[in-house]
């Protein structure tokens, strides 16, 4: 009847995996075999790809501070996720998580996808907002699916990543870049909305 078990310690649970809210690895799945991807996301971490989920995402932010950089309509906007924060992203919101304290944590619950739903992480010129690379997959597991859509992003060469729109080259693996060119971004209404945290 309890396929999932008893009630856990949730602190316990924390302390014991631990060294996987870390860098690199960042993200820990709580159950494996449920109808929910229930995960736990710590800081540092910082990224320049944008997440297009086909569900909606649940973020309880419940240790220090992160932010969400949107992609909507081709403006880059903000969303701060201070420490106690909820936040129901619909899906299909472009975003980008972006967790620059160390220590901090995040509970992130969504729905495990059909076959027919599809995910995507793609980047986009942080200058003008023009696509650079879009890479549709089906996930069954945040922790082990995402990153060798990273790598094959990184692999693409300089000619690849160089923007149609604007000319500007994306930084790649290079996720600070990234960040400074947005700073300055024509297309960046976030700056004026920065709350605490920043990138």
């Amino acid at each position: 009847m309890l396929k999932y078990g008893r009630a856990l310690n949730f602190k316990r649970w924390i302390d014991e995996n631990e060294h996987l809210l870390k860098p690199p690895v960042n993200n820990a799945q709580v159950w494996k075999d449920g109808d929910f991807l229930v995960t736990v996301v710590g800081g540092p971490n910082g990224r320049s790809d944008f997440h297009d989920d086909p569900i909606e995402e649940f973020f309880y932010q419940f240790k220090g501070n992160a932010h969400l950089v949107i992609l909507d309509r081709g403006k880059f906007e903000r969303v701060d996720l201070r420490e106690g924060d909820i936040f129901l992203l619909p899906k299909h919101v472009l975003h980008s998580p972006q967790r620059p304290e160390a220590g901090s944590l995040c509970l992130v619950v969504e729905h495990t996808r059909r076959p027919e739903e599809h995910d995507a992480l793609q980047w986009n010129c942080a200058c003008c907002g023009h696509l650079i690379k879009r890479y549709e997959f089906g996930l069954q597991s945040i922790v082990l699916d995402l990153p060798p859509v990273y790598e094959q992003f990184y692999a693409t060469s300089e000619q690849e990543r160089t923007c149609a729109g604007c000319g500007t080259v994306h930084p790649g693996r290079g996720y600070q870049e990234w960040h400074r060119q947005l700073a300055t971004s024509k297309v960046n209404t976030a700056a004026g909305n920065a709350g605490g945290a920043s990138a």
